[in-house]
């Protein structure tokens, strides 16, 4: 089999080129949007003591080495959100930032080493507004790529219809017949018996070693995702607490938490958070985390004790992360997520 030209050879590029410039295009109306509603947009540091504290996210670890030789490890960031809710801390009440973001063990048609992020935060308001933004967001991505539907593998959206908005216990209760929140009690504790019970019922494989995570993620990836952002985009809502990750309890109900995760076309594009605020509890979930990352992986990263620091300071404020390059994907009809990043990372 010949080996497919590198992504430089101009015939390639001239095929690549006219997604790269939409790219560049959509970049250009999200400035602009964020610009005309009085957002500063944001530039952190890549590198970083700690990458991000969740159990499954995997970085690429580098160190600094000073004039008197002495090596510190640092991390290239997964998102860039510890910094910027240090620059909430700070002061500033509306920021953004587009940039780069690593993460090590994933590659292929919606995953790359090196991608691009927005992330973007409003002091004093809800999870709600966030939902607002990516609606109108997603619509910008459509309208600057002249797309009037967004398609991928066989499944289609409209950009411009207002988002569905679906709870994580509907979605499991629709989707695989499971009542999640029977599993899970007043104070977040789980029920792994009797979700594993739920699979089995459902005829869902499920594995000796599964825990309580393991069997709520199976349901998500095998029967909820492929079902959300048909037709319309998918707001999904009301995350278990224990997949709270660094958001705070709902209000109406202990067991859930102010997160929600945006689909379209079956593709997740954003993850959102009302902000967990409680600096104790943080270092709780992110000890948790790095214990499971420790029985998965066999390492663990270090946790950023000025981040925490930050949170007892920070002021009550909701934030989102949007997957540019896959915001580009659709809009632009691209199969393959290197399709629309300009100088893809080597590698299979």
């Amino acid at each position: 089999m010949t080996a497919a030209s590198p992504w430089w050879t101009p015939h390639v590029h001239a095929d690549r080129r006219p997604r790269l410039i939409l790219r560049n295009a959509i970049a250009a109306g999200m400035r602009d949007w964020f610009a005309r509603r009085d957002f500063v947009e944001v530039e952190t540091s890549a590198l970083q003591v700690s990458p991000g504290n969740e159990a499954h996210l995997s970085a690429f670890a580098t160190e600094a080495i000073g004039p008197d030789g002495a090596r510190q490890p640092l991390y290239l960031h997964t998102s860039p959100e510890f910094a910027c809710k240090k620059l909430l801390a700070a002061g500033e009440e509306r920021i953004f930032s587009l940039g780069a973001v690593w993460r090590n063990r994933e590659r292929g048609p919606l995953h790359h080493p090196e991608f691009t992020m927005l992330e973007w935060y409003r002091v004093g308001e809800t999870y709600e507004s966030l939902m607002r933004d990516c609606a109108e967001l997603v619509a910008l991505a459509a309208e600057r790529a002249g797309a009037k539907r967004f398609s991928f593998r066989g499944r289609e959206a409209d950009p411009f219809a207002e988002p569905e908005r679906l709870s994580v216990a509907e979605a499991f209760m629709r989707h695989a017949g499971i009542d999640l929140l029977a599993t899970v009690a007043a104070d977040g504790s789980t029920d792994r018996a009797g979700l594993h019970a739920a699979l089995v019922q459902a005829r869902l494989r499920t594995a000796p070693d599964d825990n309580w995570a393991d069997l709520f993620s199976r349901v998500m990836v095998e029967k909820i995702e492929p079902a959300l952002g048909q037709g319309r985009a998918t707001i999904l809502f009301g995350y278990p607490i224990s997949e709270a990750a660094l958001a705070r309890p709902s209000a109406d109900d202990p067991r859930t938490a102010e997160r929600f995760e945006l689909y379209c076309c079956g593709v997740e594009l954003a993850n959102a958070f009302g902000e967990l605020t409680d600096p104790a509890e943080q270092r709780r979930r992110f000890a948790a985390e790095m214990d499971e990352k420790q029985r998965v992986y066999g390492e663990r990263y270090p946790i950023d004790e000025d981040f925490l620091a930050t949170l007892a300071i920070m002021p009550q404020a909701s934030g989102a992360a949007l997957g540019f390059d896959r915001l580009v994907m659709l809009a632009t009809g691209a199969l393959r997520i290197d399709e629309v990043i300009w100088t893809p990372v080597v590698g299979s």
